[in-house]
């Protein structure tokens, strides 16, 4: 299994906003793609000096070959959507994570 995290701070102008966006519409979205399992949506708990608040949501795919096929047929679509809507009002690093195990 991978994760495909992506960590967004969003300005406190937009963040209502941005958090209703991203729960309704864009994770929806991304899911709607066929390529992820699941995501689960964080909050980062660290007071950001740039100011903000951070998130980070997690996508589980179920290889590297379906993660490829979203970047390739998804993501730069969906990325264009969040600049479309918040111009210059976040910013954002994604990561790949292998999951190596897992415990309950």
């Amino acid at each position: 299994m991978y994760i495909y995290n992506v960590t967004t701070n969003i300005e406190n102008a937009v963040h209502d906003e941005w958090l209703q966006w991203m729960r309704e519409t864009h994770i929806p979205d991304v899911l709607a793609s066929g390529k992820f399992l699941k995501a689960k949506m964080c909050k980062v708990l660290v007071e950001e000096d740039m100011g903000g608040t951070t998130y980070s949501v997690q996508f589980t795919a179920r290889d590297k070959t379906t993660l490829e096929k979203y970047y390739a047929e998804d993501a730069a679509r969906l990325r264009e959507d969040a600049m479309r809507r918040f111009p210059n009002q976040f910013v954002s690093f994604r990561t790949e994570l292998e999951v190596i195990s897992e415990h309950e």
